[in-house]
């Protein structure tokens, strides 16, 4: 339609399994297909230029659509990065192509593409807080988008969107709501970044087996009926909506399907809050969610 505005993104992945994108193309509400084809919101249109696992193109003509991207939308196109951005040895562990007869790494081209966007979604723990990939002892010296940033002086916005996956909801409803209102204000995001839309509560505060916990009822293997805290459960710990928005369309979700809450969303995952299956001590109950540096 004439009037509407597109919206150029850019999505770029690092070091990860590509579960993120997964995740988002089983969006149910609204489906991938209407985020990409039709208005995410009125008069506004998401057009994806660039995603490795999705795209049909390969080689350097899909390298071109990156630099064309980066030198005449530059300040107008988003960048979504899945994945952590790996720094060691001068970013060899992590690259895309070439560039003449160098290898163009990922961390130049986060750093490159970064510089020139709007805004950056960091989505997926690996990208918001280095993830698995970031894990000790970090061979590759994975770090997340932000800490990446820090280290080259890219000023640009990042909203962090984390999961391991993280739900489509938590995306689109990022998308849908900087469209509408253009980037997050300090009071729309927690000390780390994530959108409160979908990060406020906790696990614990809304689980359906609080009341086993007010009642001191702790289950001792898996199949048992109790509280799963014993069994390491980090409900108490990680922010995150799920026990309110359920996945796979409302079907259900980790507590509900008798596993622990495994605190995916946390800057602490996987590190700090392993052992999964152990409960967690008071002294690292002190650590989560203070800092997302790890294994570096």
């Amino acid at each position: 339609m004439a009037n509407t505005q597109e919206h150029p993104v850019v999505w770029f992945q690092g070091a990860s399994c590509s579960g993120c994108s997964v995740s988002v193309l089983n969006s149910v509400s609204p489906k991938i297909q209407n985020v990409l084809v039709d208005e995410v919101v009125p008069g506004q249109h998401v057009s994806l230029r660039f995603h490795p696992t999705i795209m049909a193109g390969s080689g350097e003509m899909t390298l071109k659509v990156l630099e064309d991207t980066e030198q005449r939308l530059a300040g107008a196109y988003f960048l979504v990065v899945e994945g952590a951005v790996p720094t060691a040895q001068g970013g060899v562990y992590g690259t895309v192509g070439e560039r003449g007869e160098k290898e163009l790494t990922i961390a130049d081209q986060v750093e490159e593409l970064g510089r020139k966007a709007a805004a950056v979604i960091a989505l997926g723990t690996c990208a918001a807080f280095g993830g698995i990939p970031a894990a000790a002892p970090n061979p590759t010296g994975c770090m997340s988008v932000k800490d990446f940033f820090a280290s080259r002086q890219v000023a640009t916005p990042v909203i962090n969107v984390p999961g391991c996956p993280p739900h489509p909801d938590w995306f689109v409803g990022t998308i849908a709501s900087v469209l509408l209102a253009g980037l997050p204000k300090p009071d729309d995001v927690d000390a780390l970044l994530r959108p409160k839309a979908f990060y406020g509560p906790m696990i614990h505060e809304n689980c359906p087996r609080r009341a086993y916990f007010d009642e001191g009822k702790f289950a001792k293997k898996l199949s048992d009926p109790g509280c799963l805290l014993e069994l390491g459960c980090k409900g108490p710990v990680t922010h995150a909506d799920c026990s309110l928005r359920l996945w796979n369309g409302g079907t259900n979700w980790c507590i509900g399907a008798g596993s622990p809450c495994l605190g995916c969303v946390e800057p602490g995952f996987p590190d700090v809050l392993s052992p999964l299956y152990e409960k967690l001590d008071e002294a690292t109950l002190a650590n989560i969610g203070a800092s997302g540096k790890r294994g570096g």
